[in-house]
């Protein structure tokens, strides 16, 4: 059985979605035969093509009114003759056109180019390759805007029409704008669907549907495929419908797949195979389908020994890493991470290891069962992916990576000597202390990403985020002293949350890209969604729900009254005009208040708070059965005497440590040890220290100080 495996339009373009490529996997190690097929790149490549622009402009015909437009149908031919070029570039097959995008008259220029113009500065002399970059991602934001205004208001490069979709009382409202969308990119949708099926020749098509931007795309998609062979069986699954679709009883979305699965859909989605083979009869697993006029659930349940650490590795067979888009939508390095670059995606555990954030989806099985991977099955995946992909750079995607398993993957990759770049989200806890810090850049972790969300004590309590706005400022200085650089998601309008408190958030944000301690961030207006502790009791944060909890398609987001009648929204322009500013280093010693446009209260934060947090004694105590593991090379001895001096080299640092005689050996003999491959404990190194050697005075001196933070870890 041939199973087709499609990422529909629109979500990123710089690597594939990874539901795909880890059903695949999956399937392989079961004996079928899935390709993934990226229809959101294929379509995007087809519509910015010369062969595509020239379509959508001969389709509108006439010079549109406002001024932006205007100009850029007047410079359609510039438009359309430099695409091409402009997309080998981004996919990486031309570098050298890089000098080309910056001749002067080579690129139309349109808005976007005019709102970044005191920003391209930032790129200096030796930039011009990424600045370059910049022009032609500035390019496509233009032409992206342009098909907004004039072919379909629906039009987003990671959203299409998100705005139908989300929380949808009855499908009948996006079978409508289903059949008015009648574009060149729904055309293109279609028609590249048509050429792939016929190529590849599927019985079973599965979509994976992970926001609600990408649904109408999945629709289109199906349709055609509907049309051409109405005995290919379809299957919807991923996150838009684990979390919008679980209420379903309408079954108007039938029209277009057969199955819909809930949760993890490996199994589900093999017991639909399986069940196609035997003739349609058979157990399905967390499954939603038809009958007769009515939306059954079958739910034959999860093996109690299902355990992610047997997942399979990803399968990129269908993906063409080289035909990805890297676009630098925004110079701040850190933010570029999610639009610049091929990312092999991997995912370190099912579930969430702390499941407790209230405003989170922790009743979904897809946060609240948690199940890790072991560290050597997640390395015998990254191998098996820099093999297939040819790329050796790894982007996981947890909902939060577990430090235990950080720290136990990072040996494993430094002990198979894999040259990677990683980066992942976590959460800001203790566990990340500078040890784990250091091992995590030395095993190739270049970034972090995690929820600073409401920087306010109060709020991060009744958020029941297990962290204080003190703890999140210690993790990120020990990722900034390891060269790690982070990324916060930030929330704003938290239920009880007063505009005191908004505005102190900004000021310890602000404070934190003072002080370095975070490279980015993006802020976020709370939502309420239905499978969250906040929907469950609303009384206990302040607040009524007036959205209807049961219709009949979709139910995840919640309109909400605070009782307190605090009018959040207006403070969205501020934050994000703030956040954008110091992202770009602009504004960072600006009173916070003057950001906004009305009257704010005072911040109440001190000006020095998030720096006397990371100057307070960071030194925490190191248990007895910590490891021990040496970053450096084998200690040289310089001078011996009385006192010893040794030399420890390092990639990009040498240390020279002066102890007495016997503290010396009792250090570099340890040192030889974990070289040499030995699992070593601190209550192993403690045991081996002579009897005469004061390990206080040991312990407090510099040189054990500098010695520990470069190269002797314990984790």
């Amino acid at each position: 059985m041939k199973i087709l495996l499609i990422i529909p339009p629109f979500t990123q373009l710089n690597s594939p979605y990874p539901s795909v490529t880890k059903l695949s996997g999956f399937l392989k190690t079961r004996g079928f035969e899935s390709e993934c097929f990226d229809l959101s790149l294929e379509v995007f490549r087809a519509l910015f093509s010369r062969t595509g622009l020239q379509r959508m402009f001969n389709k509108i015909g006439k010079i549109p009114e406002d001024e932006f437009s205007s100009r850029v149908y007047k410079l359609r031919e510039n438009y359309i003759s430099v695409s091409d070029y402009v997309i080998k570039f981004l996919d990486g097959s031309s570098p050298h056109l890089f000098r080309k995008i910056l001749s002067d008259g080579y690129l139309p220029k349109g808005e976007a180019f005019t709102r970044e113009t005191d920003l391209f500065r930032a790129f200096g002399d030796l930039g011009e390759y990424d600045k370059a970059k910049h022009f032609a991602s500035l390019f496509i934001e233009d032409l992206t805007n342009f098909i907004k205004n004039n072919i379909t208001q629906n039009f987003g490069l990671s959203r299409y029409a998100e705005h139908i979709a989300t929380s949808t009382p009855e499908f009948s409202i996006i079978l409508d704008e289903f059949q008015s969308d009648r574009n060149i990119v729904s055309k293109l949708i279609r028609e590249i669907t048509l050429k792939k099926i016929k190529e590849f020749n599927p019985e079973v098509v599965g979509f994976s549907i992970p926001f609600p931007g990408n649904l109408l795309g999945a629709l289109h998609s199906a349709d055609m495929i509907r049309d051409h062979d109405p005995g290919i069986r379809i299957v919807f699954g991923g996150g838009y419908v684990n979390t919008e679709l679980r209420k379903l009883n309408d079954t108007g979305i039938f029209r277009f797949t057969d199955f819909i699965t809930l949760d993890e859909g490996e199994l589900p989605l093999l017991n639909i195979l399986e069940y196609i083979k035997s003739g349609n009869s058979g157990p399905l697993v967390r499954t939603l389908v038809k009958e007769e006029k009515n939306v059954k659930f079958v739910d034959n349940g999860f093996p109690k020994n299902l355990h992610f650490n047997d997942s399979a590795a990803p399968e990129t067979a269908g993906i063409n890493p080289e035909h990805y888009i890297s676009l630098t939508e925004l110079l701040n390095p850190m933010h570029r991470m999610w639009s610049d670059g091929y990312w092999n995606k991997l995912t370190l555990a099912h579930g969430c290891y702390w499941a407790k954030c209230t405003f989170c989806d922790v009743n979904l099985d897809y946060i609240g069962r948690y199940s890790p991977a072991k560290a050597v099955t997640v390395v015998n995946w990254m191998e098996e992916l820099i093999k297939n992909s040819g790329k050796n750079s790894f982007h996981f995607t947890d909902e939060a990576a577990p430090p235990a398993l950080l720290r136990d993957l990072s040996l494993e990759i430094l002990r198979r000597e894999l040259s990677v770049t990683w980066w992942g989200n976590i959460r800001f806890e203790k566990a990340f202390s500078p040890d784990l810090c250091k091992l995590m850049a030395a095993a190739g972790c270049i970034a972090v990403s995690g929820g600073l969300e409401v920087a306010d004590d109060r709020l991060l309590k009744l958020i029941n985020k297990g962290v204080t706005v003190q703890q999140v400022a210690l993790a990120c200085n020990n990722f900034k002293n390891a060269g790690i650089m982070v990324h916060a998601y930030l929330m704003y309008g938290f239920p009880t949350q007063s505009p005191l408190e908004t505005i102190n958030s900004l000021e310890y944000v602000r404070q934190f890209m003072e002080e370095g301690l975070i490279d980015s961030g993006f802020w976020h207006l709370f939502t309420l969604t239905d499978h969250s502790p906040v929907a469950a009791n609303p009384e206990k944060f302040e607040i009524e729900i007036i959205s209807n909890r049961d219709n009949s398609f979709a139910n995840n987001d919640l309109l909400h009254r605070d009782k307190r009648k605090l009018n959040h929204v207006k403070f969205s322009g501020g934050l994000k005009k703030a956040i954008y500013n110091y992202m770009n280093g602009v504004g960072l010693e600006w009173d916070v208040n003057s950001w906004f446009d009305f009257e704010t209260p005072k911040t109440t934060i001190k000006n020095n708070c998030v720096k006397s947090f990371v100057d307070s004694d960071n030194r925490s105590k190191i248990i007895d059965q910590a490891v021990g593991y040496w970053l450096g090379t084998e200690p040289a001895i310089i001078a011996d005497g009385e006192k010893l001096l040794f030399e420890i080299h390092g990639n990009d640092v040498v240390g020279e440590y002066t102890f007495p005689r016997d503290t010396a050996f009792w250090i570099i003999e340890f040192a030889r040890e974990l070289l040499a491959g030995k699992r070593l404990t601190y209550l192993d190194f403690l045991s081996r220290k002579p009897e005469k050697i004061n390990e206080k005075v040991v312990f407090t001196s510099q040189d054990w100080f500098d010695l520990r933070k470069e190269f002797l870890l314990f984790l």
